[in-house]
Formats: C-alpha cells, sequence, structure tokens
C-alpha cells in the first residue's frame, strides 16, 4: 500500500432497483466518536488516571477536541496526514491518538525506547508532516527534522525549547470545536510499526473499519461484559498491543490507569490493582511472570481481576500454571500480530487450567476468533490436514490494509488472500491451534527440522529454570545444532550435565541441545519480549554464535 485515501473512503458497486450501478458508501464512525459517547453518558466518571491526577470523561474529551481543533486551525493538518509521536506512556501522548482520529490524520507512535536515528527513520518512512514530542527526547525531535523534509510542525509534551508545549496548545484552544473528518471503512486511522526482529521495521496501515471489528472482537472474545464500571491497568507501551487494548476500554467507558513512573514498578502495580478494583490488564508472557512471582501479589487484594490477558508470544507452561494458581481462573490468551491486530486466535480463561491431566490441551492459543479464518498451510498455499506443521494464514475483517510504501513486503505477506503470519504450527482434531514457533527459528539439523519452542517448554520444566531461549548455530557436522541459552531461579545451582539429564528421554537426541548456556538475563524488547534477534547478537558479541560439531557441554561465563 503507498496512497492514502484523501476523502471519503472507497466504494463498493451495487445495483439499484432499475438495474442500474449505484454506489454503495463505505462510510464508518470516526474512531474519536468513543471518547465523545462516553463523555456524553458518563461525564462525570474518572477516564484516564495517572499518578495523583484523574480526568472524567468530560476533561477528556475537552482536551482531544482541543487539540485536535489545535492541529486543523493551527498547524493546518489535514485528513491522510501522519502525525509521528515520540513518548513514552502519559496522558497526552493517549489523547494524541484520539486528536489525530478526530481530524482524520494518522497516529504513528513509536518504539519510545528506540534511538533517534531510529525514530528518525519511521518519520521519513511514514512521510510525517507533524512531531508530538515529549520534552525528555531533544535528539529524537533534531534527527526527525534533519531527516523528514515533511515535517511541518513539532509540538512537545512538557516543556522544552524545540517546541511549544502541548497542554499550553490545549488551553489556547479549549473554545474552538474540531471539525470531526468524514472517515471511510479503508482509511487509515494508525501505522502500527513492526518489531523490526528482521530488518528496517515496517508501517502496518490500520483503518477505522477494521479497527471497529477489532474493538468489537476484542470486547467479544477476550473480555465479555466489560462496562464503564471496568478498570484496566496499562503495564505496557501504548504505542502498540497496550493501545489497542486501550482503545477497546474508551469503546465502554472503563477506566484506564497507568503506573506512576516509567520504571516497571511491580509492588505500584498491584497497590494499584487494590486501589481502583482493576478488572483486567493486558501484558506479555515475560512480564505476567514477573507479576506473578513477585512478593507483592499476596500483600494486596486481586480478587477484583476478572481478565488478564496476555499476549505477544506463548506462555510456556510452567509459567501459565504458576499465574493460574496465584491469580486464579482469569487468564485470556490471544495470538495475533500488529497486522491483524491481535485477532487471530483466543483461548478463554475457562479453556485454561492449573493442572496437567486428561482433557488438558497443553500448549495451545485456543481457536480461530470470532468472524475471522485460520488455515496451516504448505508452501504451496494449500490447507494442511490435522497435526501437520505449517504456516499459519488467515483471512478477515482484522487483516490490516498492507504496509505502507513497501509492495515488496504487501507481496511476501500475502498470497491467494490470506496473510501469512510467518509463524509455525499445527491443528489438532478440534480445530485447537498450537504455535511450533516462527518460520525463521525453524533450524535444520542432520536433515532433521527442529522447532525451539518444543525444546525450551521441556527445558522450563526443570524446577531451577526461569527462562530460556533455543537458537540454531551453524556446525561444519550437522549443519546446524542447537544452543540453549539458560537463566537460572535466583539461588539456584544448575549444572549443564544435570539439565541435560533431566532432557534425556523427554525428545529425540537429534533434538537435544549440543550447548547449554548460564547467563544473568535475557535481553528482551521495549515490550518485554524475549527476541531471538537480540539474543543471536549477544551470542556473536560473546564469540559464542559458532558451534563445533563437539557435544561436551560447558558453561559459558
Amino acid at each position: 500500500m503507498t496512497d492514502l485515501p484523501d476523502s471519503g473512503g472507497f466504494r463498493a458497486e451495487g445495483r439499484d432497483p432499475e438495474g442500474g450501478v449505484a454506489p454503495i458508501s463505505t462510510r464508518v464512525m470516526n474512531l474519536s466518536r468513543f471518547v465523545a459517547q462516553a463523555a456524553r453518558r458518563e461525564p462525570e466518571r474518572p477516564a484516564f488516571v495517572w499518578g495523583e491526577r484523574v480526568w472524567s470523561w468530560a476533561e477528556f474529551e475537552a482536551r482531544v477536541d482541543a487539540m485536535a481543533a489545535a492541529l486543523q486551525t493551527r498547524f493546518g493538518v489535514r485528513k491522510g496526514d501522519r502525525i509521528l509521536v515520540q513518548s513514552q506512556n502519559c496522558n497526552q501522548m493517549f489523547e494524541s491518538m484520539f486528536a489525530c482520529f478526530r481530524v482524520g490524520a494518522v497516529w504513528v507512535p513509536t518504539n519510545f525506547r528506540q534511538t533517534p536515528d531510529e525514530v528518525a527513520y519511521l518519520a521519513k518512512a511514514s512521510g510525517a508532516t507533524g512531531l508530538i514530542c515529549n520534552a525528555a527526547f531533544p535528539n529524537h525531535a533534531e534527527a526527525c527534522r534533519r531527516d523528514c523534509a515533511d515535517l511541518a510542525f513539532t509540538i512537545v509534551i512538557g516543556e522544552a525549547a524545540f517546541g511549544p508545549s502541548y497542554d499550553a496548545i490545549v488551553e489556547e484552544h479549549r473554545a474552538i470545536r474540531a471539525v470531526e473528518a468524514a472517515v471511510g471503512r479503508d482509511d487509515p486511522c494508525w501505522f502500527f510499526f513492526t518489531s523490526g526482529t528482521t530488518g528496517r521495521p515496517k508501517a502496518s496501515v490500520l483503518t477505522h473499519g477494521q479497527m471497529a471489528f477489532v474493538i468489537n472482537n476484542h470486547l467479544g472474545d477476550l473480555m465479555p461484559g466489560t462496562t464503564s464500571a471496568d478498570a484496566s491497568l496499562v503495564v505496557a507501551p501504548l504505542s502498540h498491543g497496550a493501545g489497542v487494548h486501550q482503545l477497546t476500554q474508551v469503546a465502554r467507558g472503563a477506566t484506564t490507569i497507568l503506573l506512576p513512573t516509567e520504571r516497571f514498578d511491580i509492588e505500584a502495580a498491584w497497590r494499584l490493582v487494590e486501589t481502583w478494583r482493576v478488572t483486567n490488564m493486558f501484558t506479555v508472557p515475560t512480564i505476567l511472570k514477573m507479576l506473578v512471582e513477585h512478593p507483592a501479589v499476596d500483600a494486596y487484594d486481586h480478587s477484583s481481576l476478572r481478565y488478564v490477558i496476555y499476549a505477544g508470544a506463548p506462555m510456556y507452561r510452567e509459567d501459565q500454571k504458576r499465574a493460574l494458581r496465584v491469580l486464579g481462573p482469569v487468564l485470556v490468551q490471544y495470538f495475533g500480530l500488529g497486522e491483524v491486530t491481535g485477532n487471530i486466535t483466543a483461548l478463554a480463561p475457562a479453556l485454561h487450567s492449573a493442572e496437567d491431566g486428561a482433557g488438558v490441551r497443553i500448549g495451545t492459543c485456543g481457536t480461530d476468533r470470532t468472524g475471522m479464518e485460520v488455515q496451516i498451510q504448505n508452501e504451496a498455499g494449500e490447507e494442511v490436514g490435522a497435526f501437520e506443521t505449517g504456516e499459519i494464514c488467515c483471512i478477515g475483517p482484522a487483516v490490516f490494509a498492507g504496509y505502507y510504501d513497501n509492495p515488496e513486503a504487501n507481496a511476501k505477506a500475502f498470497r491467494n488472500g490470506w496473510f501469512r503470519t510467518g509463524d509455525l504450527g499445527h491443528r489438532d482434531e478440534a480445530g485447537f491451534l498450537y504455535i511450533t514457533g516462527r518460520a525463521s527459528d525453524m533450524y535444520i539439523s542432520g536433515g532433521s527440522n527442529v522447532y525451539p519452542r518444543e525444546i525450551e517448554e521441556k527445558i522450563l520444566t526443570h524446577a531451577g529454570i526461569s527462562e530460556v531461549a533455543v537458537l540454531g548455530v551453524p556446525d561444519p557436522l550437522w549443519g546446524e545444532v542447537g544452543v540453549a541459552v539458560c537463566v537460572a531461579h535466583a539461588g539456584a545451582a544448575v549444572s549443564e550435565a544435570e539439565l541435560a539429564a533431566h532432557l534425556e528421554g523427554r525428545m529425540a537426541r537429534y533434538k537435544l541441545p549440543k550447548r547449554f548456556l548460564f547467563w544473568d538475563a535475557l535481553p528482551k524488547s521495549a515490550y518485554g519480549k524475549i527476541t531471538k534477534k537480540m539474543i543471536r547478537e549477544e551470542l556473536d558479541r560473546r564469540g559464542d554464535l559458532t558451534g563445533d560439531g563437539d557435544p561436551t557441554l560447558r558453561r559459558s561465563a
């Protein structure tokens, strides 16, 4: 996808009663109207909480509308313009989403932990005409203005010399009403940048119609019964999956609560759950693991929680069982990518079990989301049978419009109308999906395919292991061999021989890692996910990237 529609969306053709061809409108609701609706229904209820500040829905709507008016009247923002947002979580960052939506602009949030040059690339690649930048990132603003010729203005969250203040602009434009843009189903609203685990990040184009479906699907499949009486705690950056989750909360008028500081404070998180009677939160497996293993989980009342939703990566079985024992039957898993805004499969609380046994589907990520169709396909694009491994592909209204200005990536991402996730997996006889791993994670040892996730699950059944990642590395004899990078629980002493003995008999010998390395911690992305790319880079830095065919186990310093 390259061109952005500048008005009205696209139109389909239908037949009028006299046999001619008449246009059928694809007009949809502007997503910013969710804020206006909540403010109309319950103006005094809390919309947003951050530290000691609480904004009512009426105040939140007034601030969104004032910024939208400023974008239109002061900065000349038009429908289809892209606005880059470089900021950690804060009320202004969240408000900017709806201000952009209201004027028909495209919200382009960054991973705020990226370097100035990386963010400048996003500004240029998206064709951003405006920048909303937190005062903590002057070098990012400078790099964007240096590299992005289309950038016409900068707005500062906080106080800094490189632009006018966001809050001051809001105050100056409170008396002006924004003109809500008319939008079509296919009009872009959000550029959702991929994490860039391979190559440069790509801008997934999310649209108003697509996201309306996603919101309804999230409410139905992940957290049914959500109302304005609910409260949601944010423990991840709003620029990605957490932003989609909170957009869903706004649609129901539920309260959004931020952690008081940028630092991930687990005790503060549990204190907020108790104080605000938090009913749901969205996170990733590594963060959920940290939350349930921290002693603060027993110090605060978390009985209000109904849905703890985790995504971004499959959750290892041992971690899953521990979370269920600590929190009760509140876990909800969904599998998806930014390109499909999470809408591929879901596993409801009733399908989670804290114990292994008959009838328990261990390792599944659930069944097709409502309105979505999922297939396991071979390299020819043909659907394979139960228990056969292939690429996970999907179609449905949640699939994005394509990558912006990247026809090569689009050609690779779609086949016969199906979106190709790049993830490998299989189904059981009842249609439950099991993820084997990324296609890029699989390696071939002695002519046999090896899927790291299966090995990682087995390693984590050892009581002394907290985290693990298995990668294939070059080997002169076998082509590739496995390297297991392990993190032991605090105070646990695990030897290589002990771990090898633990795996003996649990899997075929060709799958056994040839080397076991022990690190103090595994590197993680800004969203708390363990990424193989970062681990491989660290292995390379330490000189441990190549195998030697020697099955002798050794310890890495």
